[in-house]
């Protein structure tokens, strides 16, 4: 029986994939939660109501750790179907 590593990463990336289905899908996810995070954070004392908060209790600080354990609790999950602006312009499809 092979026995867990402790790493510095909490949750650990190769659970993250496979709720987001893939490395690529699993970065475009976490980054974008993540300026969603900072914006937020950034706005506070402007009163703005617009942005959502984190969705998660954490005693992460930087936006890209709270984002993470949002998605390893299934808070934040990918959109099936949808394509990024990279994606369709890639795939010709943007105009």
């Amino acid at each position: 029986m092979a026995e867990q590593q402790d790493t510095m990463m909490h949750p650990q990336v190769e659970g993250l994939m496979d709720k987001a289905g893939s490395k690529f899908g699993l970065c475009t996810l976490a980054s974008t939660r993540a300026r969603q995070i900072n914006a937020y954070f950034g706005r506070l004392n402007e009163g703005i109501g617009a942005m959502v908060p984190p969705q998660v209790t954490s005693v992460a600080r930087k936006p890209l750790s709270i984002a993470f354990e949002e998605i390893a609790v299934d808070k934040i999950v990918p959109v099936k179907g949808a394509l990024s602006a990279a994606e369709a312009a890639a795939s010709g499809d943007a105009a």
